[in-house]
């Protein structure tokens, strides 16, 4: 599948992180969609490279776990599985239990009213039911609440679990748009929040996560997007 290539002229990385970065978004993105061969020949010639920087790329995106070597048929970009995606989301609880005390007590007036500026416009987004712009502003209402904290090693952790959220959440979102109670839940964050209520904010994010997670992982499997290892 043709994809924009990085002008590699105009770059000083090394060749490798910049076919690995490259591909890598392209995966995640679904523009390399799961089950997706990646030849060589092919893949070199698209990004204007040797094959030596891509083979470097493709090793380590299989150790990120998003390609596998298959017997006869090479290096392939993997589906993923159930396991896959509770690990994900169990990551994300794990990291942002451990940052909410910090978020807590680095809230500000001015933060918290950052925050209600994202949910007003999220109001409008689901009202019109525009799940493509909703989902962008989910993320920077969560991105901008985890970013309160000062926690900056566990939320270079939250940041790269992220990158294999959307890898599903544009297939998914339409879904999550009509679990209702999840928008509210965004409202509640906010003014816990403001409250300062550590322990309400762990109890609710808690369930929000894995309302989450049954919520991808339901709309997943009926698109049959993951391999069920179940």
């Amino acid at each position: 599948m043709p994809f924009q290539a990085f002008d590699t002229s105009l770059e000083s990385r090394p060749i490798r992180d910049i076919a690995y970065e490259q591909l890598k978004h392209a995966i995640i993105t679904g523009q390399i969609p799961a089950g997706s061969r990646i030849v060589e020949t092919v893949y070199a010639d698209q990004l204007h490279i040797s094959r030596t920087p891509l083979r470097e790329a493709l090793r380590k995106l299989e150790r990120d776990g998003l390609v596998e070597y298959v017997l006869h048929r090479g290096v392939v970009v993997r589906a993923f599985t159930i396991d896959d995606i509770d690990e994900i989301f169990t990551i994300r609880n794990a990291m942002m239990m451990l940052i909410l005390p910090s978020v807590v007590q680095n809230a500000t007036a001015e933060k918290i009213q950052e925050l209600r500026d994202i949910l007003k416009q999220m109001d409008a987004e689901y009202e019109r039911a525009d799940a493509e712009a909703l989902a962008i502003s989910n993320r920077l209402f969560h991105g901008t609440m985890e970013h309160i904290s000062d926690k900056l090693r566990i939320l270079r952790v939250i940041d790269s679990q992220e990158e294999y959220i959307k890898r599903f959440q544009a297939t998914t979102i339409a879904s999550v748009v009509r679990r209702t109670n999840a928008h509210q839940e965004h409202h509640d964050m906010v003014n816990l929040l403001e409250k300062k209520d550590l322990d309400g904010l762990k109890i609710l994010f808690q369930h929000h996560f894995e309302e989450s997670k049954e919520t991808c992982l339901s709309a997943v499997r009926e698109k049959k997007l993951i391999e069920i290892n179940e």
